[in-house]
């Protein structure tokens, strides 16, 4: 008979049950909490527990052996458990001790997460980039880096030994806890420099500051025990290449403490604030465009740093290095511990910045040849582009540039071609302009264009020319009989008819003639219409011959061909 059929069929059994299921809702059991459970059974494999419900719990008794918790149990002990179930489908409570003290755990560090409260731990295991510590009983990551304030080689000694940390990161949906043995290092470490930091003051002076470190970019110092920084800026008013050049480790120095931040118990020394600045009276001892003479420090892309004197530098830009060159390598000019002459150009005493001159010291070649304009020269070429040439005085160091319009005047850019470098070329200097100068070739030779001047041509003449070549927008006719006079005249400019304006009509060698319509020898330009030519013949001929020349049966255009002759006839 099952249970079921026994409480109807007995009626006292059906009434204890009722008062038994009454009292456990008294009981208030909540499924999901930590709740006390007293010891009643240890057996090898389990730990029975009264969590008063309906039937005993049972925790595996491994849920006891991460530490010495099982040696202190005892028929009758109170423990916390996990409630997870208060009545299984087989009628059992589900319980855990691992939970509870998991649950526990999380509480805990949530709290002191927000506190930043010290707790101990033990660093189980080394796991990639950084260690397993257990807190409570939960297992948290501890990151290489926050082991120790220093890198260490050995952790032997601290593995499963208790351990102060603090926690850094939880991430309960994750279930992922940082911890930091570190920052309890550094805490401990800085309330004992906050200690110390109380027997110094800004403006201190130490006699025996400790060298413990050197960087390129400072020093640091043990002052009473004290951490302190003296910047390379701070060791010299003078500029400093390198702070191990001038100090050794354990070398005691005589400094002034400059600065304490109280919050990151950071000290700041240093040396040059125990000597007097030489910028303070550098406009009393030199004077701007005075020359003196220093040394070669150091050399950068942009120019030299030149020693005037103890806690004194200048600076020699690449500008004014070289006459020639704007933008020569320092290097090649200069070098470091060199004994140099220099101008001073400007001294800024608010920014400690001294402008200073080395081409200044020198014969300036500009000068020689500011007086050497339109007139003869000799350059050897040191460059050839796509559109010029570049050479350099054959008496001095100074380079120009010859356009390709410059050479001759055709203004042939395959000209260029004709030069090699090295060549040595007769020039004329045409300007001298912001350390520029511009050469020609053709200033040394007649210009076609006086042909106009010699034979008293003017705008409105007409002048007889030959064809020198046929171009899709034009020709180029010869004006001189050596050929040396070529201008081109438009296709709009070859023929008063357009049918007749068509270049593909002429041949090379045809004779032309042309009016003048422009002629300006200073800007030297020249144009020339054949069009205007016929224009002028036409009006001639009519004002010759009238209006009786085409009734007597001749044509104007039979009067015009007899007069300039059939156009794109080759002249024989």
């Amino acid at each position: 008979m099952s249970t079921e059929q026994e409480l109807k069929n007995n009626p006292s059994r059906k009434e204890f049950q009722n008062l038994l299921d009454q009292d456990f809702k008294d009981r208030k059991l909540k499924e999901n909490e930590i709740i006390k459970a007293t010891v009643t059974e240890i057996t090898k494999n389990f730990i029975v527990v009264d969590c008063k419900a309906k039937m005993e719990g049972m925790i595996p008794i491994e849920e006891f052996k991460n530490d010495d918790e099982l040696s202190k149990i005892k028929i009758g002990s109170l423990i916390d458990v996990y409630l997870e179930r208060i009545e299984s489908f087989k009628g059992e409570i589900i319980i855990s001790r691992d939970k509870a003290r998991k649950m526990k755990a999380w509480k805990k560090l949530e709290k002191v997460f927000e506190t930043q409260e010290e707790m101990t731990g033990y660093i189980t295991g080394k796991v990639k980039g950084g260690f397993i510590t257990t807190v409570d009983g939960l297992p948290c990551f501890m990151p290489s880096s926050q082991i120790d304030i220093k890198p260490l080689k050995r952790i032997d000694h601290l593995l499963n030994t208790p351990v102060k940390v603090i926690a850094t990161r939880i991430d309960k949906n994750r279930g992922n806890v940082c911890v930091s043995r570190r920052a309890v290092l550094e805490k401990s470490k800085n309330a004992e420099i906050s200690e110390a930091i109380k027997n110094i003051k800004e403006g201190d002076i130490v006699e025996d500051a400790i060298v413990k470190a050197t960087t390129d970019w400072g020093i640091f110092l043990d002052i009473k025990g004290i951490d302190a920084l003296l910047h390379v800026s701070d060791l010299s008013h003078g500029r400093v290449k390198k702070p191990a050049d001038l100090v050794s480790i354990g070398q005691k120095l005589k400094v002034k403490i400059t600065k304490i931040d109280n919050d990151t118990n950071r000290v700041s020394a240093s040396v040059k604030a125990l000597t007097e600045d030489p910028y303070e009276k550098i406009d009393k001892k030199y004077k701007v465009g005075e020359i003196y003479e220093g040394i070669v420090t150091k050399i950068m892309d942009y120019g030299c740093f030149v020693k005037i004197e103890d806690g004194i530098e200048g600076l020699i830009h690449n500008s004014e290095l070289d006459w020639t060159n704007r933008n020569i390598k320092p290097s090649k000019v200069l070098s470091v511990s060199q004994n140099v002459k220099f101008k001073i150009v400007n001294i800024d005493k608010d920014t400690k910045r001294i402008s200073l001159s080395y081409k200044a010291t020198l014969k300036n070649p500009w000068e020689k040849i500011s007086n050497q304009i339109e007139k003869e020269a000799k350059i050897m070429i040191n460059n050839i582009t796509d559109k010029a040439i570049f050479g350099e005085l054959v008496d001095s160091k100074l380079s120009g540039m010859l356009h390709y319009k410059e050479i001759s005047y055709q203004e042939n850019i395959d000209d260029l071609k004709k030069f090699k470098k090295g060549e040595i070329l007769n020039v004329k200097i045409l300007e001298i302009k912001d350390d520029k100068i511009r050469f020609s070739k053709r200033a040394l030779e007649k210009d076609p264009l006086d042909w106009f001047k010699d034979n008293k041509k003017k705008v409105g003449d007409i002048v007889t020319t030959r064809i020198h070549e046929v171009l899709k927008t034009g020709v180029k006719v010869a004006v001189d009989q050596d050929k040396k006079l070529v201008v081109n005249i438009k296709k709009i400019d070859l023929a008063k008819d357009a049918a007749d304006a068509r270049p593909e009509v002429f041949s090379k060698g045809n004779v032309l003639d042309a009016k003048i319509t422009e002629l300006d020898l200073t800007n030297r330009r020249v144009k020339l219409s054949v069009k205007a030519a016929q224009i002028d013949e036409e009006k001639s001929l009519i004002a010759k011959f009238g209006e009786g020349a085409t009734k007597s049966g001749a044509t104007l255009k039979g009067i015009f061909e007899k007069a300039i002759g059939k156009k794109g006839k080759k002249e024989k």
